[in-house]
């Protein structure tokens, strides 16, 4: 590990105007590390990066701004790790733009395990989010960590499902880690830092800012062998994460669903665009020839074999439906099929919906 002169170097220049992170490894590449930056010529250091900014390091860190860093790192779980570190994940090193510098709260043996990435919608269904969950959790217990990016819906379902297994979860977020965004995941990232990984590499105090999202997906994917997408919109933040999966040489999976569903489309693109299509976690093993050291917990089909005894499971089908729908298909009453839905949503076995409809949860 670095000394906190070291430390405060690195943190240091990356907090300088106007000096981003394809500029400071042309810093790097050119003189060192950044005490050798810091003591290069103004004329040596302009020619690369500019006048604007080789002033700003000749001026070098106001030590007392760092202050707030070193508090942070007084907690024994708080770290910076650089491209100088040991311990930087090496998979980083493989993509075309790694950070200098990650500020990582929680294991740091996490970040060079092998991992998988699952990603998707924020507007979840609670079938996407039980998939979410128990996929991840057992890909977890074939020995590979879930990377995803604490965001609400299918992000938070992998991280616990990721945490329920045996190889835990590392959560890259879009703000410096001494802030939880969104503040509905608070209690996942307390798990998250007590068991878990929590990697930014943004600087502390940095807020939810909507550019550095798509900016931290690119270690989302690179920290992962792969990428699992579940449920995501033809727009979405998750087909930015499986486009950069792809470009960084990443195998790309996808759920099918619903071809009425919204959340469904952006999965469907990706299959359609060669992604694989996967029904269980052994099918994303198996793509990736995958050998855990660790006895991996059998994948099993979901589905109940009760589900069709019941007249009402078996008239729901798989899409989102209304009472009339259902009345009409069963042949049962209205008042009948109402009941029923109570008590199959008290059993956990469907879900009610927005706008009235119900969802059978497989």
């Amino acid at each position: 590990m670095l000394s906190s002169d070291d430390i405060a170097s690195w943190v240091g220049l990356s907090l300088i105007p106007g000096l981003g992170d394809e500029s400071y490894r042309k810093l790097l590449r050119a003189f060192g590390e950044p005490k050798e930056i810091y003591a290069a010529s103004y004329a040596s250091l302009s020619g690369i990066v500019g006048k604007d900014v080789a002033e700003g390091i000749r001026r070098s860190a106001d030590p007392e701004s760092l202050a707030p860093l070193f508090a942070w790192l007084s907690n024994e779980h708080n770290h910076v790790i650089t491209l100088a570190d040991a311990e930087y994940p090496q998979a980083l090193l493989q993509i075309p733009d790694p950070p200098p510098l990650l500020y990582v709260k929680g294991r740091l043996d996490l970040l060079n395990r092998p991992a998988m990435a699952v990603v998707g919608s924020r507007n979840a269904t609670p079938q996407g989010k039980m998939n979410a969950e128990s996929f991840s959790k057992n890909l977890s217990d074939s020995g590979l960590c879930i990377v995803s990016g604490m965001a609400l819906g299918i992000d938070a379902a992998a991280h616990r499902g990721g945490l329920d297994g045996a190889s835990s979860s590392i959560a890259v977020v879009g703000t410096g880690l001494d802030v939880v965004y969104p503040s509905r995941n608070h209690a996942l990232a307390h798990e998250l830092a007590q068991h878990g990984t929590l990697v930014s590499e943004f600087s502390l105090g940095t807020s939810a800012l909507a550019h550095n999202f798509p900016r931290r997906n690119r270690i989302i994917c690179g920290l992962s062998l792969g990428c699992l997408v579940i449920e995501a919109a033809i727009r979405s933040g998750s087909l930015i994460t499986a486009r950069l999966a792809v470009e960084q040489g990443r195998e790309v999976f996808a759920i099918p669903g619903s071809i009425h569903s919204p959340v469904s489309k952006g999965c469907h693109s990706l299959i359609k665009q060669g992604a694989k299509l996967v029904e269980c976690a052994n099918d994303i093993l198996d793509e990736l020839k995958w050998s855990s050291q660790q006895n991996p917990v059998a994948v099993n089909d979901r589905g109940s074999p009760e589900d069709n005894r019941h007249p009402l499971l078996d008239a729901l089908g798989f899409d989102p439906v209304g009472i009339d729908a259902l009345t009409a298909r069963s042949g049962l009453t209205s008042d009948t099929v109402c009941a029923m839905l109570l008590q199959l949503e008290l059993e956990g076995r469907i879900a009610c919906l927005p706008g009235g409809l119900y969802q059978l949860i497989t």
